[in-house]
């Protein structure tokens, strides 16, 4: 009862600090259940994704309240980020756990790097179309959907910037199509790994339920923040978690 009381509340707080950085809890769990937990990669990937689909759900359902995803941009981005991430999930489970923490390290740094050449750069172009044609998208899908099933996060989170970067969309509907991304992917990445008992259970579901009811309270402080405080923030919490992670290879 004190292990589900513990996990309810580390949820709680990985939900709010996900929700004042845009990202859902996924990315922030996977570096403290490896660091303070011990729990191998694929296992710490697993776990967290049990945190990450509800939240996706919901997120997607309150945006679906208030617009509308064109189908026929998001229809591409569905199906290459399922396929591709079923892939990348089988490719992640076959694993040598200590090369998966190494890989996952690089991605973290590289995606600090990331964000970190974004706060330099000018805010992007709205155009009325994409600069791109619609099957495009589906690349992007595809590349999208092999990182989310390889290390359980971050096809989203990588997905929203090019989509405004590169395709010239705003950010509400870049938003829109990440999330209807994210949801096959990360599903099908959970269903992946739990066939594989890189999943636990017992952990993940008081996680979900914690993180459920803070990322609301998480958004509304992100809210009262400037972004680039938001982004300094998020770059600096990525090499730390890259940092501690590697001392655990």
């Amino acid at each position: 009862m004190v292990e589900l009381i513990e996990y309810l509340l580390l949820g709680l707080v990985m939900g709010g600090v996900g929700g004042i950085f845009g990202i859902g809890g996924g990315m922030i769990a996977i570096p403290v259940l490896g660091i303070l937990f011990g729990l191998d990669q694929q296992l710490a990937q697993g776990t967290a994704l049990v945190m990450v689909v509800p939240n996706v759900v919901l997120a997607l359902h309150r945006y679906n309240q208030r617009n509308r995803i064109e189908l026929r941009h998001a229809l591409p981005l569905v199906l290459m980020s399922f396929c591709f991430a079923w892939l990348g999930a089988l490719w992640a489970v076959g694993l040598d756990p200590r090369s998966m923490r190494l890989g996952f390290v690089g991605f973290l740094l590289a995606l600090a790097l990331f964000y970190l050449v974004r706060l330099f750069m000018a805010p992007a172009e709205v155009l009325a179309q994409m600069r791109y044609p619609w099957p495009w998208l589906g690349v992007l899908g595809a590349a999208s959907g092999t990182m989310g099933g390889l290390f359980g996060v971050g096809g989203a989170v990588v997905a929203t910037p090019f989509l405004t970067n590169v395709f010239g969309t705003s950010q509400v509907v870049a938003q829109g199509l990440s999330l209807a991304l994210a949801l096959p992917s990360t599903s099908v990445t959970l269903v992946t790994y739990a066939v594989h008992h890189e999943v636990d259970w017992r952990m993940g579901i008081p996680m979900a339920i914690g993180g459920l009811m803070s990322i609301s309270w998480g958004v509304k402080v992100a809210y009262a923040l400037p972004e680039k405080v938001l982004r300094g923030l998020f770059c600096v919490y990525l090499v730390l978690g890259a940092l501690l992670l590697g001392l655990k290879v």
